[in-house]
């Protein structure tokens, strides 16, 4: 393809800065109580003239009007660790409440989404590591924002575990089918602040969905020997800090998401209950970092001194899709490890071959019949659906019984050739997958220009075709590499800012799992297991938590952003780099035996946030507001943040506008020594000869635990030609005992227009000629640049997802450069747009 859009929606067509007072999203219908959650910044200190509910009660009875109406639009007040509450607003009330002195922001809450043995001992940390100070580690509680919490795991025995720590304030709800808390879990609360869709769920902080045991259960379950699912990956299961003690705040429901309200909810809890670390898997699209649940509850969380670990999005491997982007997040993309699962297929002529996949079933016969979509058609049945695709009501259950049932694609096929008594499938697809899914029926995946062709072949050529499928088995594969459906960079808050900032396993991970449901979740399946495969950033993030962690044993008073350069700058490159390099993996693949002795930390203090917030554009209001306190912050009273980013990174990023810019960065950073005794520290650059780089001064000394010394890295080139887009260097500061390495990466691929509605980025590839692309953009001298092909875009309302907008502009530019010249909205969709669903 030769160009791809990310597109989301705005508010507003110009290309607005971020406003001096509050900001507001304006809702869709005018007369339509919506929930709203009003951010006002931090906790009042004591002594405050009213309490904070007061506070929020009189603002709501200001907005409203009604002390009726607004008692009842009272959803929730959040008021222990972050100042805001929640609502049933207009939109007119919502403006109101943002034009108020002490508001931060008014944002509409949306729902988010998940982003879903052998990987610890992957990275460097055996059963056998002696290396672990586990009274100390005992005292670390990670509090998990997920869905809810099995106790009753093996993986939660919490035998040999004396009483919580004595900091902890937290507590544990009841519910259905929760058996309570023990010494290992030590808290469990669940959230349903939003009523505004029906929620089917029992409430309860017991996990009906299998997502938070697993995540829980990656950073700290106990070590269980034997663990499997049905004998495959047979092991000692087990958490990076299996002595560390678990807080579960359920916040995600099988029937209605995650909603904002309750994050916020579970963040302002979490904090005052005294947990060490919070470990999030849940995201959405990147906003304003003050309009965002999780970017304000991560930032009240560092100022306590907890840092937050999120996952970094599912969405790979398109460019610009990470999430959970705000710089005192750690950013978590997901890798492979170091084994991958085959299952063998036998064919009646003796033919042997294999098909990826995670099979638990063992055939009983030695063959079964062998069929396709073709050969089983129901001929009076659907008559739209893929026949070769085995699409539901497309082939007769006579022909499938017993049978198994070769299909192109791989898109529910399973649950279909089941229902019509069938005794497997073969699933054929264009490309190769790293990541499987369970199947309901004995089940394999193959690539069709490999295998399945060859096995279609055998069914039409072949009088009695006959097919086996063996139950999978593990195999070895090179890794790590990054997962194709991990987010990449860059992010789309701050372009000079690097994400995602390190990589962890997500990929085909086994750990724990409810018995309340079956492997696949569906009810006809009546397969049950203690533990369960599953793939996505969600995976990773806790993985990257539970090394936290363990760091976090050995450095007690480290901040956040200290663990966080630990972490990055020991980080393992990856051995497989994609087209994308750092943008896919951020610093490498987490080393937590390496990061728990950095050498050099790159620590950043609240104060140097601040300068990196007024540098963003944020005034000294809304920063007072966010702080709080009787010291009043004033952005001209601080020391600019200087430099490309104005933050002390462990990561350096040159994002270029255009493939006509110079390179031309500079970046001021500070490293502070955590080693013992004197030490010397020699700056090592690998860079490509066209991108110079410059580190002044070359060596660092230090004679002193936590002594600090200062840097700059200078990075100079000419225009990035040939279609080229981004080029990768390291900056390494070593001695014989430590290597702290930074990526530095330079990428120029996007433009930035505004178009009825839509920002778009343009990602511009080599195969588009010049004069094409500069045939895109209007001449214009006003702030907002305006795509010719505007014009022939659909209002954006026609569009009822993010999923069908990048469907739309793929089909548009794809018809456009195929027919040199631009077709009409409705020449694509018809009558009605496309729906498209994950």
């Amino acid at each position: 393809m030769a160009m791809s859009f990310v597109i989301e929606q705005i508010s507003s067509l110009p290309a607005i800065p971020i406003s001096l007072g509050a900001t507001f999203v304006q809702g869709s219908i005018v007369n339509e109580r919506k929930p709203y959650i009003v951010y006002m910044g931090d906790v009042p200190h004591h002594g405050a003239r009213i309490s904070v509910m007061d506070e929020h009660n009189n603002l709501l009875l200001k907005a409203v009007g009604d002390e009726n109406i607004a008692r009842e639009s009272k959803i929730y007040s959040y008021g222990k660790s972050i100042n805001a509450f929640a609502a049933m607003l207009l939109p007119d009330e919502a403006k109101r409440l943002s034009d108020e002195d002490g508001v931060v922001s008014v944002f509409e809450n949306t729902r988010r989404k998940l982003l879903t043995t052998r990987s610890w001992d992957f990275l460097g940390m055996p059963t056998s590591l002696k290396k672990r100070k586990t009274i100390v580690e005992s005292n670390i509680i990670i509090g998990l924002l997920d869905t809810g919490i099995w106790p009753e795991s093996p993986s939660f025995n919490d035998k040999g575990y004396g009483p919580p720590p004595a900091k902890w304030k937290g507590k544990c709800d009841k519910g259905a089918n929760f058996t309570g808390c023990n010494n290992k879990v030590i808290g469990a609360r669940y959230y349903q602040l939003d009523n505004t869709l029906p929620i089917m769920d029992e409430p309860t902080p017991v996990d009906t969905d299998g997502h938070g045991t697993h995540t829980a259960s990656t950073a700290a379950g106990m070590p269980v020997k034997g663990s499997s699912l049905y004998g495959i990956a047979k092991g000692t299961a087990r958490g990076g800090v299996p002595a560390a003690r678990i807080a579960m705040y359920k916040v995600c429901w099988e029937s209605g998401g995650c909603s904002d309200m309750d994050l916020l909810a579970a963040f302002d809890d979490a904090i005052r209950d005294g947990v060490d670390l919070i470990s999030l898997s849940v995201g959405g699209h990147s906003r304003e970092f003050f309009r965002d649940p999780i970017a304000i509850g991560a930032f009240h969380a560092m100022r306590k001194g907890i840092l937050t670990s999120c996952a970094g999005g599912n969405e790979g491997p398109m460019l610009a899709t990470v999430q959970n982007v705000a710089p005192w997040i750690l950013t978590v993309a997901a890798s492979s490890i170091d084994r991958q699962f085959t299952s063998t297929i036998k064919l009646g002529d003796g033919t042997i071959t294999s098909g990826n996949g995670i099979n638990t079933f063992s055939m009983k016969n030695k063959m079964y019949p062998f069929s396709n979509g073709a050969h089983a058609a129901n001929l009076t049945g659907n008559k739209y659906g893929n026949i070769s695709a085995c699409d539901y009501g497309t082939l007769s259950k006579d022909k499938v019984k017993g049978k198994v049932v070769y299909c192109l694609g791989e898109a529910g096929q399973d649950f279909t050739i089941k229902s019509l008594g069938g005794a497997g499938t073969i699933m054929a697809i264009a490309e190769p997958v790293d990541y499987y899914f369970l199947a309901l029926t004995p089940a394999t995946t193959v690539v069709r220009s490999t295998t399945g062709d060859k096995l279609d072949r055998y069914i039409n050529s072949t009088k009695n075709p006959q097919v086996v499928i063996y139950k999978s088995r593990t195999v070895h594969m090179t890794a790590p590499f990054v997962a194709s459906f991990s987010s990449r960079g860059p992010q789309l808050r701050n372009s000079n800012i690097l994400k995602p900032d390190i990589t962890a396993p997500g990929l085909n991970i086994l750990a724990a799992y409810p018995k309340l449901i079956s492997i696949t979740g569906e009810p006809t399946d009546r397969r049950y297991s203690a533990f369960n495969f599953m793939s996505g950033t969600s995976m990773a993030c806790p993985h990257a938590s539970a090394a936290a962690a363990y760091v976090m044993s050995f450095h007690p008073n480290w901040s956040p952003a200290a663990v966080k350069s630990a972490l990055m700058t020991t980080a393992t490159p990856m051995k497989i780099r994609d087209e994308y390099g750092e943008l896919s993996s951020g610093s490498g693949q987490i080393n937590p035996y390496r990061a728990a002795h950095p050498g050099l930390i790159y620590d950043i203090k609240q104060s140097s946030y601040i300068r990196f917030l007024c540098k963003e554009g944020y005034n000294s209001t809304t920063i007072s507001l966010l702080i709080r306190g009787k010291r009043k912050y004033n952005c001209s009273s601080f020391k600019p943040a200087l430099g490309t980013d104005g933050l002390n990174y462990p990561s350096m990023f040159i994002h270029l506008n255009s493939n006509e810019t110079r390179i031309s960065a500079v970046f001021y950073r500070t490293v502070t020594y955590v080693g013992y005794g004197n030490a010397e520290f020699k700056a090592k650059v690998k860079s490509p000869k066209e991108l110079p780089i410059t580190v002044i001064p070359k060596t660092l000394e230090f004679n002193r635990t936590h002594q600090k010394q200062s840097f700059k890295v200078l990075v100079k080139g000419s225009a990035m030609k040939n279609g080229k887009e981004i080029i990768s260097a390291t900056l390494e500061w070593s001695n014989k005992e430590h290597s702290v390495k930074s990526p530095i990466l330079v990428f120029c691929a996007f433009k930035v227009v505004y178009c009825r509605g839509y920002k778009l980025l343009i990602l511009v590839r080599t195969t588009v000629p010049n004069s094409l692309i500069s045939s895109l953009v209007y001449p214009t001298s006003s702030a907002m640049e305006v795509l010719q092909l505007c014009k022939f875009f659909p209002p954006l309302s026609r569009l009822s997802s993010s999923h069908s907008i990048q469907y739309f502009l793929i089909q548009f530019v794809d018809s456009w450069l195929s027919s040199g010249k631009a077709p009409t909205g409705d020449a694509l969709f018809g009558a009605t747009p496309p729906v498209l669903t994950t």
